[in-house]
């Protein structure tokens, strides 16, 4: 299973927030790509990066320091957060980040989802944010009808790369990820799962696994020194690159 050290943009700074609350935001470095550079050291392969900003405004807004990311690592690097046209994809994609991820425009327009697949084949992953259940967009601030097995069976037949999954409610709370709702999405879903949201300790990082998960994005547990980047590697196993 991979283990996927996350990198969240605020102007140009390293921060998370708790349940998606832009009013809780805590900094944790002013220099993403020397954070970067110390997860890369610890051994990840992948590096989850998203744009704060861009997921809020509804297009890319720290698209220089997710360049400045690219050019200092040799991780594979997904990019999410207000990548809303396929333009915007295309731009990210040229940097040489590995895929995109795409959450509120996917969800609410079918037609533009297949056709980035299409487009991108292997280099779209799917980002399903769940509040209660129900998949969260607009950067987490409006909730739809839909629920994330819901959305990931009606996109089976498209080329995706992956489908990253959040339990809102978890995310920043080092509170434990849902297994129990990711484990459902992993059965329902015809691709592989990363889990997001609540990733703490390494009890969670083997219950995740288990659960069937291809991956496990962890963030301000790392931050807070929670959980050693190492020791999550160690216990995911080898990674797939």
């Amino acid at each position: 299973m991979l283990i996927l050290p996350a990198i969240d943009l605020r102007g140009g700074r390293c921060v998370r927030l708790r349940q998606g609350d832009y009013a809780r935001e805590t900094v944790f470095d002013e220099d993403p790509v020397a954070v970067a550079r110390r997860f890369e050291a610890a051994g990840a392969k992948w590096l989850h990066v998203v744009d704060l900003d861009g997921a809020r405004d509804g297009e890319p807004k720290n698209l220089d320091t997710i360049r400045a990311i690219v050019a200092a690592v040799k991780m594979s690097v997904e990019v999410g957060g207000g990548i809303r046209t396929t333009d915007a994809a295309a731009d990210v994609l040229a940097m040489g980040v590995r895929r995109v991820i795409v959450g509120t425009r996917a969800v609410r327009e079918p037609a533009w989802l297949r056709e980035m697949a299409g487009k991108f084949p292997g280099r779209v992953a799917l980002g399903l944010d769940a509040r209660g259940g129900r998949v969260a967009v607009e950067g987490w601030q409006e909730e739809s009808t839909r629920t994330a097995t819901e959305v990931a069976a009606s996109v089976r037949n498209l080329a995706l790369a992956a489908i990253i999954y959040t339990d809102i409610a978890r995310d920043g709370m080092m509170a434990g990820p849902n297994v129990e709702a990711t484990a459902e999405l992993v059965k329902a879903s015809p691709f592989p799962v990363i889990a997001s949201g609540g990733v703490t300790t390494v009890g969670d990082v083997e219950q995740v696994k288990a659960a069937g998960c291809a991956g496990a994005i962890i963030g301000r547990a790392l931050y807070e020194g929670k959980i050693m980047l190492e020791a999550a590697l160690a216990a995911a196993g080898d990674q797939l690159g």
